[in-house]
C-alpha cells in the first residue's frame, strides 16, 4: 500500500482545517476519545453542528482563535492508500510554516473560497508550490453551499485560476467543487451539484498518480558508520542510512562523494537479513567490497548516475528567522547528515510572491523568499531539483544559537 503526502493551503477562513476534519470524520478515522472531545467542545457552526476544524487545531491558541498557526499533521488510511496530511496556516506571517509542510509533500490542495475567488494568498501559495517543485496541484473551490452550488461560480473561478497556472507554468492542475461544512464532494459525491461529474476528494486522493521521473537513480546518505569491533564481528564494517530512490542493488559500482572513491556494493543488510535490492525509503546497512574512507554525512551514489559536487552554488531560500540574513556571517548548511560551514555573500534577488517579480537590492527578512549565492568550506553534494528533489533540499543553521534560520533548495552551480 503506497503513501501519499499532501498539504492544504489557502487564505484565512477558507476552510482548510474543516476540510481535513470532514475527511477524517466521514472516513471514520477519528478515535472515540477524539469524537467525544469534539462533541463536548464549545465551538459550533452557525447551523449548530460541531466545528470539525477542532480535529486539526492542536495548539491552545488555535482552539481559542479558531485559526491555524502551526502545521498540523494527521494520518489516515483507506483500503487503497495511506495518507499523511499537513494542514498549513493561511496567514502571510506563517509563510515559513507553509514552506516547512510543503517541502516533503507530493500534492498541494489549494482551497479557494467560492465567495471570494482567486485572491492574493491564492497566488502566493500557488507560487510557493511551483517554487518547491510540488508535482501536482488540486484546487478545491470550497463553500459552494454559500453560493447555492451554482455552476457559473465554479467555472469562473476555474477559468481565473487556469490563467494564473499558465503564468506560473503549473502544468498539472485539477479542480473539485466542495463544501467542507456540508460534506459535499469530500468523501461522497454531492447530489446538490449534479453538473459536476468528477470524483469526490477522497476518490481523487485514492486514485491520483504522482508521477516520478523514471530511472532517476538512487542516493544513499550515510547516517552512521557501523563498526562493532567485537570478538565475533572484528572485521564488520557497514554504512547505515535511508535509501532515496530506486535501483540500489548488490554488485553495483558506486562512487563515494565528496571524495570520489569507487567501490562495489558487496551486500545490503536489513534486520540481519541479506537483500538483493533496497527499496526507496528503506533503512538498511550497505557493505562495500573495498575498505574506503567513509564518514557520517558522505553520500554513496551509483557510478552510472552520480550527484553533483560544488563549493559555490545558488539556492532559493525561505527565511525563518526574525533577524535578517547577514551576508557577513558564517552559517551552517545541513544536507541530510552532512553539516558544512558556509557564507552567503550575495543576495541575487528577492521574490515578490504576489506578482512573481524579482526584486533587486533588497535584504531578506522573516518569511521572505529569495535567490542567494552560497560559498561552502567543503564540497556540497547535491542534485538539481528537477532531477532529484530529495537531494536538492537543505537547511541553514545559525551556529551561535543552533536555530534553523532558513530552508534552501539548491538550484545550480
Amino acid at each position: 500500500m503506497n503513501i501519499i503526502k499532501f498539504i492544504t493551503a489557502g487564505s484565512v477562513d477558507d476552510g482548510k482545517s474543516t476540510l481535513i476534519g470532514r475527511l477524517l470524520y466521514d472516513t471514520n478515522s477519528i478515535l472515540d476519545d477524539q469524537l467525544e472531545a469534539i462533541q463536548k467542545a464549545n465551538r459550533k457552526n452557525d447551523d449548530g453542528t460541531v466545528d470539525l476544524a477542532i480535529l486539526t487545531d492542536g495548539l491552545k491558541a488555535e482552539r481559542e482563535q479558531g485559526i491555524t498557526i502551526d502545521v498540523a499533521y494527521k494520518y489516515f488510511q483507506t483500503e487503497k492508500r495511506k495518507f499523511i496530511i499537513a494542514d498549513a496556516p493561511g496567514h502571510i506571517q506563517y509563510t515559513r510554516n507553509m514552506v516547512t509542510g510543503a517541502s516533503n509533500s507530493d500534492l498541494i490542495i489549494i482551497l479557494i473560497d467560492a465567495r471570494k475567488g482567486v485572491i492574493e494568498q491564492t497566488k502566493r501559495h500557488s507560487f510557493l508550490a511551483k517554487l518547491l517543485g510540488l508535482k501536482k496541484v488540486l484546487v478545491c473551490v470550497n463553500k459552494m453551499d454559500m453560493m447555492d452550488y451554482e455552476l457559473a461560480v465554479y467555472e469562473n473561478i476555474k477559468n481565473d485560476y487556469l490563467q494564473l497556472a499558465e503564468k506560473l507554468k503549473l502544468d498539472d492542475v485539477d479542480f473539485i467543487p466542495v463544501s467542507a461544512l456540508k460534506g459535499d464532494n469530500i468523501v461522497n459525491r454531492s447530489t446538490r451539484m449534479n453538473w459536476y461529474t468528477g470524483p469526490s476528494l477522497l476518490e481523487y486522493l485514492e486514485e491520483v498518480n504522482i508521477e516520478t521521473k523514471e530511472n532517476k537513480g538512487w542516493r544513499f546518505p550515510v547516517q552512521w558508520v557501523v563498526r562493532p569491533q567485537s570478538a565475533d564481528l572484528h572485521d564488520y564494517r557497514g554504512y547505515a542510512g535511508r535509501v532515496l530512490g530506486e535501483g540500489l542493488k548488490t554488485g553495483e559500482e558506486v562512487i563515494i562523494l565528496p571524495s570520489g572513491s569507487r567501490s562495489r556494493v558487496a551486500a545490503i543488510e536489513f534486520n540481519e537479513e541479506k537483500l538483493e535490492e533496497a527499496q526507496n525509503g528503506a533503512s538498511v546497512i550497505i557493505h562495500l567490497s573495498d575498505d574506503v574512507d567513509i564518514s557520517r554525512g558522505d553520500m554513496i551514489v551509483s557510478a552510472s548516475n552520480p550527484s553533483l559536487t560544488e563549493r559555490n552554488v545558488e539556492a532559493n531560500i525561505s527565511w525563518f528567522e526574525n533577524k535578517e540574513l547577514d551576508t557577513n556571517q558564517v552559517y551552517l548548511l545541513q544536507t541530510h547528515a552532512k553539516v558544512t560551514k558556509i557564507k552567503i555573500p550575495e543576495i541575487l534577488f528577492k521574490y515578490d510572491v504576489h506578482t512573481q517579480d524579482q526584486i533587486y537590492n533588497e535584504s531578506i527578512r522573516l518569511n521572505d523568499i529569495g535567490r542567494v549565492q552560497i560559498r561552502s568550506a567543503e564540497d556540497i553534494v547535491f542534485d538539481r531539483q528537477e532531477d532529484f528533489p530529495e537531494n536538492a533540499r537543505a537547511i541553514i543553521i545559525d551556529p551561535r544559537t543552533n536555530i534553523t534560520v532558513a530552508a534552501a533548495i539548491i538550484q545550480s552551480a
